[in-house]
């Protein structure tokens, strides 16, 4: 779904996002409460210019309207693969914008993200998945690796890990895998604005994934594991 599409259903002629590039920033008004919004679109390749802009977007929030919901709007190839990126430090520029993020949180503003078209990578874990909760629309497409890639780095047998993606969601992408993981809340189906009413008065302001995770059979150690260095920090 392209975001001209996707705005309508969310807030009827209640919003005001323009495009700048790459970079989606506006409001929009849902039940008379105002939303910041602040997305990308055109898979767009996250660079140093593009985190910073979305970094700003926040910031702007949280400065000028203490405690909007921030609706985050995900379509990302993830961190833009450029030499001049990488020797500028595009992690430390992505890591500003998951901060930013964190810091709006902090101050009492609910964040929602929301994958409507594609969520790649790095700039899928800086964006959506570091929001209070990330939900997507069915048709969307989410993954972290592509399995030849993921042979690259793990070493394993290409053959090796597509079996192992037959029956373990931690191999596969899809958007159905990640909502068994627990990264992915839910999918937004049919009313997107009573889905969107729904996440802001309910999504809860805790890290749930983990135990999503292990309920729903995708990650099933996650959330024990980290319960038990909670509960015994200096054996981890």
């Amino acid at each position: 779904m392209i975001w001209t599409d996707l705005l309508p259903g969310l807030f009827g002629e209640h919003h005001q996002v323009s495009r700048e590039g790459e970079l989606l920033r506006g409001t929009a008004q849902l039940d008379g409460q105002t939303l910041a919004v602040v997305g990308t679109t055109d898979h767009a390749a996250i660079g140093v210019e593009l985190a910073l802009a979305q970094a700003r977007a926040v910031l702007d929030t949280v400065r000028d309207h203490p405690g909007r919901p921030i609706l985050l709007l995900v379509d990302t190839q993830g961190q833009r693969l450029r030499r001049r990126d990488e020797l500028l430090g595009i992690n430390r520029y992505m890591a500003h914008l998951g901060l930013c993020i964190e810091l709006a949180r902090q101050r009492g503003h609910r964040v929602i993200g929301l994958v409507y078209d594609q969520a790649l990578s790095g700039g899928f874990i800086t964006s959506g998945l570091i929001a209070d909760a990330c939900y997507a629309l069915p048709e969307a497409e989410i993954r972290v690796m592509r399995l030849p890639a993921m042979a690259r780095v793990t070493k394993i047998d290409e053959s090796r890990l597509a079996a192992l993606a037959e029956s373990n969601p931690v191999f596969a992408p899809g958007v159905e895998n990640y909502v068994a993981m627990g990264g992915v809340r839910a999918l937004w189906r049919g009313d997107l604005a009573a889905q969107l009413r729904d996440a802001l008065a309910h999504t809860p302001t805790t890290d749930e994934r983990a135990r999503d995770g292990a309920e729903r059979g995708g990650r099933r150690l996650a959330a024990e594991v980290a319960q038990r260095v909670a509960e015994h920090p200096a054996q981890a």
